[in-house]
Protein backbone atom coordinates (compact mmCIF):
# COMPACT_ATOMS: atom_id res chain seq x y z
CA UNK A 1 0.00 0.00 0.00
CA UNK A 2 1.34 3.45 -0.89
CA UNK A 3 -0.14 6.93 0.28
CA UNK A 4 1.20 10.25 0.11
CA UNK A 5 0.65 13.30 2.52
CA UNK A 6 1.56 16.71 2.47
CA UNK A 7 2.00 19.14 5.20
CA UNK A 8 3.88 22.05 7.04
CA UNK A 9 5.56 21.82 10.05
CA UNK A 10 2.40 22.67 12.13
CA UNK A 11 0.78 19.88 10.16
CA UNK A 12 2.86 16.83 11.39
CA UNK A 13 1.14 15.78 14.46
CA UNK A 14 -1.62 14.94 12.05
CA UNK A 15 0.46 13.42 9.35
CA UNK A 16 2.30 11.11 12.26
CA UNK A 17 -1.41 9.94 13.30
CA UNK A 18 -2.23 9.25 9.74
CA UNK A 19 1.55 7.28 9.16
CA UNK A 20 1.05 5.08 12.62
CA UNK A 21 -2.62 4.33 11.51
CA UNK A 22 -1.12 2.35 8.83
CA UNK A 23 1.75 0.59 10.49
CA UNK A 24 1.12 -2.31 12.10
CA UNK A 25 1.75 -2.80 16.11
CA UNK A 26 5.34 -4.17 15.33
CA UNK A 27 7.32 -2.82 12.23
CA UNK A 28 10.87 -1.36 11.28
CA UNK A 29 10.24 1.91 9.47
CA UNK A 30 12.79 3.18 6.92
CA UNK A 31 12.78 7.02 6.89
CA UNK A 32 14.44 8.46 3.91
CA UNK A 33 15.38 11.78 2.91
CA UNK A 34 18.16 14.02 2.54
CA UNK A 35 19.91 15.52 5.00
CA UNK A 36 17.77 17.60 7.01
CA UNK A 37 14.36 16.27 5.54
CA UNK A 38 12.81 16.11 8.75
CA UNK A 39 13.63 12.33 9.67
CA UNK A 40 14.40 12.96 13.72
CA UNK A 41 11.45 15.23 13.46
CA UNK A 42 8.96 12.69 12.27
CA UNK A 43 10.21 10.05 14.26
CA UNK A 44 9.47 12.67 17.38
CA UNK A 45 5.86 12.69 16.19
CA UNK A 46 5.65 9.09 15.82
CA UNK A 47 7.01 8.63 19.57
CA UNK A 48 4.76 10.99 20.66
CA UNK A 49 1.69 9.23 19.12
CA UNK A 50 3.23 5.74 20.87
CA UNK A 51 2.96 8.10 24.56
CA UNK A 52 6.45 8.47 24.46
CA UNK A 53 7.12 11.81 27.03
CA UNK A 54 10.74 11.44 26.88
CA UNK A 55 13.09 13.97 24.71
CA UNK A 56 13.85 12.23 21.43
CA UNK A 57 17.17 12.99 19.74
CA UNK A 58 19.24 12.06 16.91
CA UNK A 59 21.14 8.53 17.77
CA UNK A 60 23.90 9.85 15.33
CA UNK A 61 26.81 8.82 17.21
CA UNK A 62 25.01 6.11 19.59
CA UNK A 63 23.53 4.78 16.88
CA UNK A 64 20.01 3.63 18.77
CA UNK A 65 17.98 5.08 21.21
CA UNK A 66 15.34 2.86 23.48
CA UNK A 67 11.89 4.88 24.52
CA UNK A 68 9.08 4.31 26.14
CA UNK A 69 6.19 2.78 24.14
CA UNK A 70 8.35 0.55 22.25
CA UNK A 71 9.98 3.03 19.97
CA UNK A 72 13.41 2.04 19.00
CA UNK A 73 15.24 4.61 17.28
CA UNK A 74 18.30 4.06 14.60
CA UNK A 75 20.62 6.52 12.64
CA UNK A 76 22.70 4.34 10.42
CA UNK A 77 24.83 7.45 8.26
CA UNK A 78 27.80 6.43 9.88
CA UNK A 79 26.81 2.63 10.12
CA UNK A 80 27.48 0.09 7.53
CA UNK A 81 25.40 -2.68 7.08
CA UNK A 82 27.98 -4.99 8.50
CA UNK A 83 28.57 -3.16 11.79
CA UNK A 84 24.84 -3.04 12.22
CA UNK A 85 24.52 -6.83 12.32
CA UNK A 86 27.65 -7.09 14.12
CA UNK A 87 26.77 -4.91 16.83
CA UNK A 88 23.79 -7.55 17.22
CA UNK A 89 21.61 -4.39 16.36
CA UNK A 90 19.50 -7.14 13.71
CA UNK A 91 18.32 -9.38 16.63
CA UNK A 92 17.29 -6.14 18.30
CA UNK A 93 15.15 -5.47 15.51
CA UNK A 94 12.64 -8.49 16.90
CA UNK A 95 11.66 -6.67 19.98
CA UNK A 96 8.13 -5.15 20.02
CA UNK A 97 7.70 -2.02 18.92
CA UNK A 98 8.30 0.49 15.85
CA UNK A 99 11.83 0.54 14.86
CA UNK A 100 12.39 3.15 13.09
CA UNK A 101 15.57 3.84 10.84
CA UNK A 102 17.00 6.83 9.50
CA UNK A 103 19.51 5.92 6.57
CA UNK A 104 18.79 2.37 6.54
CA UNK A 105 19.55 1.39 2.71
CA UNK A 106 17.77 -0.92 0.14
CA UNK A 107 19.82 -3.61 0.90
CA UNK A 108 19.13 -4.01 5.08
CA UNK A 109 15.40 -3.38 3.44
CA UNK A 110 15.28 -6.46 1.20
CA UNK A 111 17.15 -8.46 4.17
CA UNK A 112 15.02 -7.65 6.60
CA UNK A 113 11.49 -8.47 4.23
CA UNK A 114 13.14 -11.65 3.23
CA UNK A 115 13.63 -12.20 7.03
CA UNK A 116 9.73 -11.69 7.62
CA UNK A 117 10.05 -8.23 9.59
CA UNK A 118 6.80 -5.97 8.62
CA UNK A 119 9.10 -3.46 6.98
CA UNK A 120 7.37 0.24 5.83
CA UNK A 121 9.02 3.01 4.10
CA UNK A 122 8.61 7.12 4.92
CA UNK A 123 10.74 8.99 1.92
CA UNK A 124 10.19 12.73 3.03
CA UNK A 125 10.51 15.23 0.41
CA UNK A 126 10.80 18.72 0.76
CA UNK A 127 8.35 21.00 -0.83
CA UNK A 128 7.26 24.50 -1.07
CA UNK A 129 5.60 24.91 2.45
CA UNK A 130 6.79 21.90 4.49
CA UNK A 131 7.39 18.08 3.13
CA UNK A 132 5.62 15.42 1.35
CA UNK A 133 5.52 12.29 2.92
CA UNK A 134 5.16 8.94 0.53
CA UNK A 135 4.37 5.84 2.95
CA UNK A 136 5.32 2.22 1.69
CA UNK A 137 3.54 -0.39 3.95
CA UNK A 138 3.92 -3.68 3.67
CA UNK A 139 0.29 -5.46 2.92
Amino acid sequence: MKVTLHATLDELDNVAHKIAELLPENAVIFLRGDLAAGKTTLTKALAKVKGCGHAVTSPTFSIQQVYEGGIFHYDLYQCPNEKFMAMGLLESLEAPGWHIIEWGDEALESLLRSLGFNVAVVEIVPEEGGRRYEVKVDA
